[in-house]
């Protein structure tokens, strides 16, 4: 069994929450950082060169597509969707992540006589 480097567990984490996003509707960029910050009240923050590394990473290995579309405001702006294969990443990713932060939490909320 491999272990995954910091930037590999980053540019995991971020393309999880980007199809995980993109499951509700094709979105551009900016929404899909607005996004993530909202429904994660502030704590997570994935903008600029890690969003979009992570868009054209996922968009290679053909998980997402994208097209160009308007914005709600009028702006031409380049829309991703997920793929059929994207959808069923997502399944095996989230399932992934629930277990690793289940088995997370339950090291965590150990008592120990020195906490």
């Amino acid at each position: 069994m491999s272990v995954a480097t910091p930037s590999e567990r980053l540019q995991g984490t971020v393309d999880v929450l980007i199809l995980k996003t993109l499951a509700w509707k094709p979105m551009h960029g900016y929404a899909i950082a607005q996004f993530l910050a909202e429904r994660s009240r502030g704590e997570l923050a994935v903008e600029g060169a890690a969003l979009y590394q992570g868009l054209h990473r996922l968009e290679r290995k053909k998980l997402v597509r994208s097209r160009w579309g308007e914005s709600d405001t009028g702006r031409r702006v380049r829309l991703y969707s997920l793929t059929a294969e994207g959808k069923a990443q997502l399944a095996e990713e989230a399932d992934g992540w629930k277990r690793y932060a289940d088995a997370v939490a339950r090291v965590l909320s150990l008592r120990s006589s020195n906490a």
